[in-house]
C-alpha cells in the first residue's frame, strides 16, 4: 500500500477534531464535530473554510495556443486577470480531467484535480515546454455569502474581484494568489498560499465568526447541489464534453477550428447531438439513490437504460438529489424514471441543473 500524503494542514485539522479519512491518495478531514448537515448549513448561510491543498497547482511558461493543442477550450481569449474552466481531452474524445486555466500575464496558472495531478502533468511535459509543479503551496477554499466579508478583513483587495477573476495579493508580506470561483454554487475564494503560512492564514480566518471548518462530506452535498461534475464519477475517460453537458465550456472559436484531442467526435457531437446526457435526478420518496444506482425506463422495465454516477441527500432541498446518465429521449426535465434501491424500483423524475441557483458574483 502506498503511504497517504498530508497537506500542511494536517495538524491543525486533528487540532479541530476533523475525522481523516483516505481521498485521493491523503489523508483529508471529512467532517468536523458540526458534522456534513451543519457544515453544509453554515457553507450556504455564511462562510465555510475548506483545504483544497491536495489538488495540483500548475505554472506554464507556455503560449495559450499550445495548450490549446490539449484542450477544446478558448486559452487565446482568456483576458488577463481572469479564468476559464477548461477539460482535458483523448483522441477518442474523453474528458481525462476537468481543470481551471487563469491567465497571470507572463504565464498561465493551472489547478487539477488530486487524483489525477500526477498524469495531468506527465500529460502537459509530455507535449508542452515550460510546466512548472508547485509544491510549496497550500491551496484552500473559502465559501459562502459571508465569504468576502471574512476574506476582505485581511485582504481588502478581493472586494474589486468578480467571479472567475484571478489576483496576487499581499496578506503581511505574503503573496496570494487569490481567484473567486469555487466549487459550491455560492460566491467565494480560492486562495494559493505559501505552505509556510496556509496554518496562520487559516487560523485567522477561522477565528472569524462567519467562518467555520469544512469536511469532504459537506463540500460533496454543496457541489451535487450546484449540479457540478466530480471526476472519476460524473466524467471520465469514456465520456464526452457533450454526454456530460459541459458544451458550454467550449467557445465558439474552437467549435469550429477545433485542432484538439477528440474533435471529431466532441464537434460531431455538437452538430448532431449524443445518445444520452447527464442530467439531474430527483427521487420522489425519501431513499438517496446513489452512485452506481441502475435507472430503468419503467417500473417492469428488464434491462437498466442508465446509471447514477452521484446522489445523496441534498440538505438545502431537504430531499435526496443525484445526477447520472439517460438516453437524451428521457433526458427532459419532468420524465419519469425509477431507480433500483436494495431490489425496489423507486420513481425519480428528470430536474434541470443546478438543483438550486448558484450564488456567484457575476
Amino acid at each position: 500500500m502506498t503511504e497517504l500524503r498530508r497537506t500542511p494542514l494536517y495538524d491543525l485539522h486533528i487540532e479541530l477534531g476533523a475525522k481523516m479519512v483516505p481521498f485521493a491518495g491523503y489523508e483529508m478531514p471529512v467532517q468536523y464535530p458540526m458534522g456534513v448537515m451543519g457544515e453544509h448549513n453554515h457553507t450556504r448561510i455564511r462562510a465555510g473554510l475548506f483545504d483544497v491543498s491536495h489538488m495540483g497547482q500548475v505554472i506554464l511558461r507556455a503560449p495559450p495556443e499550445a495548450l490549446e493543442s490539449l484542450v477544446p477550450v478558448d486559452v487565446q481569449g482568456l483576458a488577463r486577470g481572469r479564468q476559464r474552466y477548461a477539460l482535458f481531452t483523448n483522441d477518442a474524445g474523453g474528458i481525462l480531467d476537468d481543470l481551471m486555466v487563469a491567465n497571470r500575464g507572463d504565464h498561465l496558472f493551472l489547478v487539477v484535480n488530486a487524483a489525477c495531478k500526477d498524469s495531468d502533468i506527465a500529460h502537459m511535459q509530455a507535449h508542452l515546454p515550460g510546466v512548472q509543479p508547485i509544491t510549496d503551496r497550500a491551496l484552500i477554499a473559502l465559501q459562502g455569502p459571508e465569504a468576502e466579508v471574512a476574506l476582505s478583513r485581511l485582504v481588502p483587495g478581493v472586494t474589486a474581484m468578480r467571479f472567475m477573476d484571478v489576483a496576487v495579493l499581499d496578506w503581511n508580506g505574503v503573496a496570494l494568489w487569490i481567484s473567486r470561483s469555487g466549487y459550491t454554487g455560492e460566491d467565494g475564494f480560492e486562495i494559493s498560499v505559501p505552505d509556510t503560512s496556509a496554518e496562520t492564514l487559516c487560523r485567522a480566518l477561522l477565528a472569524m465568526d462567519e467562518v467555520a471548518p469544512i469536511g469532504l462530506g459537506a463540500r460533496d452535498s454543496l457541489r451535487l447541489e450546484a449540479g457540478l461534475c466530480l471526476y472519476g464519477h460524473d466524467i471520465d475517460t469514456t465520456t464526452s464534453p457533450i454526454e456530460a453537458a459541459l458544451a458550454w465550456a467550449i467557445q465558439k472559436r474552437r467549435r469550429v477550428e477545433g485542432g484538439f484531442p477528440g474533435a471529431d467526435r466532441i464537434r460531431h457531437e455538437l452538430a448532431d447531438g449524443t445518445s444520452r446526457l447527464r442530467v439531474g435526478l430527483l427521487p420522489e420518496g425519501r431513499a438517496p439513490m446513489r452512485e452506481g444506482t441502475p435507472l430503468f425506463a419503467s417500473a417492469e422495465a428488464t434491462e437498466p437504460v442508465g446509471t447514477i454516477t452521484s446522489g445523496g441527500f441534498g440538505p438545502s432541498l431537504q430531499a435526496p438529489i443525484a445526477m447520472g446518465y439517460l438516453p437524451t429521449a428521457l433526458a427532459r426535465p419532468g420524465t419519469l424514471i425509477f431507480g433500483e434501491v436494495r431490489g425496489k424500483r423507486l420513481p425519480a423524475r428528470v430536474a434541470a441543473l443546478p438543483f438550486r441557483p448558484s450564488n456567484f458574483r457575476k
